[in-house]
């Protein structure tokens, strides 16, 4: 089984991906092929054997991502598997990537696998970083429904069955449109804790966007995903809990900017999920109501 790797990067991070980019090669079997895509930015000097591609402008985390994929051939078809990192990531195991050959070669029906992000000098999980709702104990692997983004594996035939990251998202909820859509075409996904991926321990609102863009993307995500009954339910919860978490003036302004953004532009097609995949969304414990 063919394993790649797809890292983005702006360029300001060169001593972090060149340790990410040496424990990709220290991975056991055979050699993972790794591309770095320069998002906007020169990359920095990368060993002989890594790819590059140098992008005019910042097409943003999922248009940085879909160029790396095509690096591979049409939906990555080169390779089987495709590892996505973030550049200030590190690769905790040599067995990473291994671990992933097995994992979908044993189960035919897995999609994508959500790696553990652990903070490098605490070993700390924060419990954002553990994609369900019961995000108590990160060290309890779990079928789960959507994946983090700077930290995962991905069967490149999902891609060429549920189609590419969402470009227009540019940052946040791409990973949860990709997830859904896998899942509505039939493939599962995984949480793994024994497949870590050392980053520092930040906050998401370091973003300037930050509010804007979840809130935008939180509409599209609904708007291109769900079925028609259960979108006013979605971001109606997702309203709810904003106003819950008092975010500060600020914030909350930006995240109703946002929120009126995605009902007025194009959110792109819309493919609603079948009801069948909302139950099965259900079963795995997180109904596509939050």
């Amino acid at each position: 089984m063919k394993v790649g790797a797809v890292i983005i990067t702006m360029g300001n991070r060169p001593e972090e991906l060149r340790a990410l980019l040496d424990s990709i090669a220290k991975q056991d079997g055979d050699p993972v092929s790794t591309v770095v895509v320069g998002n906007g930015s020169p990359v920095p000097d990368v060993p002989d054997n890594v790819r590059t591609v140098e992008l005019p402008e910042n097409l943003g985390i999922p248009g940085g991502r879909n160029i790396g994929i095509e690096a591979f051939g049409p939906s990555g078809r080169d390779v089987d598997v495709l590892l996505f990192l973030d550049d200030d990531g590190l690769l905790a195991q040599h067995d990473t990537a291994e671990l992933c050959r097995q994992a979908f070669a044993a189960d035919p029906k897995l999609g994508i696998i959500s790696f553990r992000i652990a903070d490098p000098d605490t070993g700390a999980t924060q419990r954002r970083h553990v994609p369900r709702l019961r995000a108590a104990d990160p060290m309890r692997s779990s079928r789960v429904t959507t994946f983090l983004g700077g930290a995962n594996a991905v069967r490149t035939q999902v891609f060429a069955e549920a189609g590419a990251l969402p470009d227009a998202f540019f940052y946040a909820h791409e990973e949860t449109d990709l997830a859904w859509r896998a899942l509505d075409a039939g493939w599962m996904i995984d949480y793994r804790s024994d497949m870590v991926l050392y980053h520092p321990t930040t906050a998401p609102s370091r973003h300037a966007v930050y509010h804007r863009m979840v809130a935008r993307n939180r509409v599209w995500l609904a708007r291109r995903n769900l079925p028609a009954p259960l979108v006013p339910v979605y971001l109606g919860v997702w309203m709810l809990l904003t106003l819950l978490r008092r975010p500060s003036r600020p914030a909350l302004k930006a995240w109703f900017g946002g929120f009126r953004e995605g009902w007025n532009t194009p959110c792109g097609p819309r493919r609603p999920m079948k009801w069948r995949t909302v139950w099965r969304l259900t079963r795995l414990g997180r109904p596509p109501v939050i």
